[in-house]
């Protein structure tokens, strides 16, 4: 009886929070109060400036939302200043604390006869949501991270980068989408950012809008994928690559009720193309592009100007030879047909940034 009234005891004074684990009197620099019940964690020594800041950043990256750190080669006076101060360097140069802290409250006391720190963190995004960042080596890795969320048609994502250099990501979003219609079905507006503002480690976080909901975008997406997987079927027979190139390009126009479709620009451009019929040049030259790519064939994309208006057409590498392919030309005129450079009558673009075509 008496072991159990001991038991229940010390269970009442570690559900009183963290005042009670303290044997002594102490010191109030912050008002402090436990979170959500959470028990604050034992046994976390800092005998200087460096081990404070490394205890205060593994407690962050955690998600702690309470501890005691036992600091016993500190006076009363030292302390104060040194976490003051290791506060605010974990709070400006870790990218984790820089995006997921709010705030940090603490007070000294004694703990097991030792002079000692309770420290409780409020959170803007909790321990769940720290265990989401991706924790990648370099820029490209955070691209491969970007590319699968855009595939997902998520909303946000988090990304830790280490040795960090600027990037433009939203042209990288908006590059991916040009190049996987397959995929993304609407590009998003992004909103990028960083954590913290300088420091070799950042925390990149990408926001995503899109017009359409997630289930619409998600639904859209298998229609258009069925659609590929149909085109990349239909010219598995054929072995050359001049019949691969033409018979994808009969496939799309076959697809849209024999070339019946409605120059216009859609903010889903794949999928308005090949469920409605509704699309403008980019479009067609991107769904070509991308079918092509999937059925093993190079083909590129190439923006311009077609008797002085904004243009885009088509590049195809054919036995190793490029040409000029423009599919809305070709629909309006005799069916398939490319061309060399030197027959690209009416065409404007930048000849450095695309392989000649003879």
């Amino acid at each position: 009886m008496k072991k159990t009234v001991v038991f229940l005891l010390a269970l009442c004074l570690l559900l009183c929070g963290c005042d009670s684990l303290f044997d002594g009197s102490y010191s109030h620099e912050e008002p402090h109060t436990n979170q959500g019940g959470q028990l604050p964690q034992n046994n976390i020594i800092a005998s200087n400036y460096d081990s404070l800041c490394k205890s205060l950043t593994s407690l962050i990256e955690s998600g702690t939302q309470s501890s005691i750190i036992s600091v016993p080669n500190y006076d009363q006076s030292t302390i104060y200043t040194d976490f003051t101060k290791a506060i605010q360097q974990v709070r400006t140069t870790n990218p984790i604390a820089a995006w997921a802290v709010d705030d940090i409250q603490w007070e000294t006391g004694s703990s097991g006869g030792q002079l000692s720190v309770a420290v409780t963190i409020s959170y803007l995004h909790d321990r769940a949501e720290i265990r989401k960042v991706h924790r990648v080596s370099d820029a490209g890795s955070a691209n491969t991270i970007i590319a699968g969320v855009l595939n997902d048609c998520s909303a946000d994502v988090q990304i830790l980068i280490p040795n960090y250099e600027p990037v433009d990501f939203q042209q990288f979003v908006e590059n991916y989408f040009n190049t996987h219609p397959q995929s993304v079905m609407e590009l998003p507006q992004v909103v990028v950012n960083i954590f913290p503002e300088t420091g070799a480690d950042r925390l990149l976080e990408l926001k995503f809008t899109y017009q359409n909901s997630r289930d619409d975008l998600r639904a859209m997406q298998m229609q258009v994928r069925t659609v590929f997987e149909s085109a990349a079927l239909y010219v598995s027979s054929y072995s050359k690559e001049s019949e691969k190139f033409e018979q994808l390009y009969a496939f799309l126009m076959e697809f849209l009720v024999e070339g019946n479709y409605e120059l216009e620009t859609s903010i889903t451009p794949a999928y308005s193309l090949l469920r409605h019929g509704v699309g403008d040049k980019k479009a067609f030259a991107n769904v070509y592009a991308a079918m092509c790519r999937e059925a093993g064939l190079d083909c590129r994309v190439v923006t311009g100007t077609r008797d002085g208006e904004s243009w885009v057409w088509n590049l195809v590498c054919i036995d190793g030879v490029y040409r000029h392919l423009d599919l809305l030309r070709c629909s309006q005129q005799s069916g398939y047909q490319s061309y060399p450079d030197n027959e690209m009558d009416g065409y404007v673009w930048d000849y450095s940034a695309y392989p000649a075509a003879e």
